[in-house]
């Protein structure tokens, strides 16, 4: 893996969000949910997860998590994912999500 400077990474824009609508996603290959994140002034974005597993739709309702804001959109079936939800890849390839250790309000950016 190669290195980065800090000036490639400040082009990531990741921030907080709060997940506001969680819904099954039958048309995606693998299990999956589709979420509709709330990023503050950003809007509300969408976004597919593969976390069926770990997740029910009741516990990711309402709850803070990171993204990558600035990947472009990707049509994943008849939905339009345009935020990438960051979490960590256990052995089994199921995902953990990253969310802040305290409350902060949606939007903020992540350095």
């Amino acid at each position: 893996m190669s290195n980065v400077t800090y000036a490639d990474f400040e082009k990531i824009e990741i921030h907080t969000g709060k997940i506001i609508r969680v819904e099954d996603f039958p048309k995606a290959r693998k299990p999956a949910y589709k979420l509709w994140i709330d990023f503050g002034e950003l809007g509300i974005k969408k976004s597919s997860a593969q976390i069926t597993q770990r997740y029910s739709k009741e516990e990711l309702r309402d709850r803070l998590i990171v993204a990558v804001t600035n990947f472009p959109p990707r049509q994943i079936a008849d939905f339009r994912s345009e935020v990438l939800v960051l979490g960590v890849v256990l052995d089994d390839q199921q995902v953990v999500l990253l969310q802040p250790d305290q409350p902060v309000p949606p939007g903020q950016r992540i350095l």
